[in-house]
This record gives structure tokens, C-alpha cells and sequence, in this order.
């Protein structure tokens, strides 16, 4: 059954559509406000911390996925030459290091002016990206910043996106 049988989206709030994704999924959330819900989703590296929150103002549902990542200060260049090469790679959203939070993040923010609406394959879509992203990106960002790799080699591991499981 396709995620759009089983509820209608005619007037549900976009947070509301997440709320059920997360309940579909069996992920840990907790809905922070009307408009806010954060959840913790398991990957193969580690566990993602992603938020969610609608704005009505600007019509966007933003979404956070973090990570912590503590990199040596002496590897803080190397990471941010890794992000931006991660970043130009990234179709939809993009990773920034929040220094003072020691997290890793990936941002997106899915605009729907003009009244449109969001349905729950696009916001499924939309966490299953950030989540497929950070797995991707993870291993040259730790080869980076623990593993002593110049950023170009450890990119070497994110040039494809894997399928399926060793």
C-alpha cells in the first residue's frame, strides 16, 4: 500500500504527515510543538538526529539531520575542504559543520508556497535523502578527520552511493 492510501493529506499539517512517517517507520520521535517534531533514525554508521519544523511564513518545511562529529582542531581545514567536495555532490541539501555544537548537519528546506501541499512520499523521500546522505558522506568525513586522509582520497568512498549490504 503506497504511503498517500493510507491517510489523506487534504488537511493535514506537514509536521501532522511526519508525525505519521515516523510511526510508519517505528522511529523514536517527539513532537516538539505544532509545528516541530525531532526523531532519532538508526543507519549503518550511526544514529541521525533529524528535525523537522514548518514554517507557515516562508511556506517551508525544514528539515536537520545532525551528527556528532569532534575533528581535531588541527583537521578543521581538511573537514571543511571535505564539506564543500560532499557539497558539490549533494543535489538537494547540503551539509555544514556547526563548531561550537560539534555536529555534523545536513539542511534542506522544502519550499511549498502558493498553498501547495506536501505529500507523504516527498516528505518520506525528503528524511530518507538526509539520511542516505549522511551514511554516504560519513565514512570521508571520520577518514578525514581520525584517519589522517587528504580530503580528495577520502572522497574516494562517497564517488557512488552503495547498493545494498556486504
Amino acid at each position: 500500500m503506497a504511503l498517500a492510501e493510507q491517510f489523506s493529506t487534504e488537511d493535514l499539517h506537514p509536521i501532522d504527515i511526519v508525525e505519521h512517517l515516523a510511526e510508519h517507520h517505528e522511529w523514536d520521535f517527539d513532537r516538539v510543538g505544532d509545528d516541530q517534531i525531532a526523531m532519532a533514525v538508526e543507519g549503518q554508521w550511526r544514529t541521525y538526529s533529524i528535525t523537522l519544523a514548518w514554517s507557515g511564513y516562508d511556506e517551508t518545511l525544514r528539515l536537520i539531520c545532525t551528527f556528532e562529529m569532534e575533528p581535531p582542531e588541527d583537521k578543521l581545514p581538511q573537514v571543511y575542504e571535505v564539506l564543500n567536495r560532499t557539497n558539490d555532490m549533494c543535489w538537494a541539501g547540503a551539509f555544514t559543520y556547526w563548531a561550537e555544537q560539534r555536529l555534523m548537519v545536513y539542511r534542506y528546506g522544502l519550499v511549498l508556497a502558493g498553498g501547495q501541499v506536501a505529500g507523504p512520499e516527498q516528505i518520506d523521500r525528503l528524511m530518507s535523502e538526509a539520511v542516505t546522505n549522511a551514511e554516504r558522506f560519513y565514512p570521508a568525513f571520520q577518514l578525514v578527520a581520525w584517519g589522517d586522509e587528504a580530503p580528495a582520497t577520502a572522497m574516494q568512498v562517497a564517488i557512488a552511493e552503495a547498493y545494498g549490504r556486504a
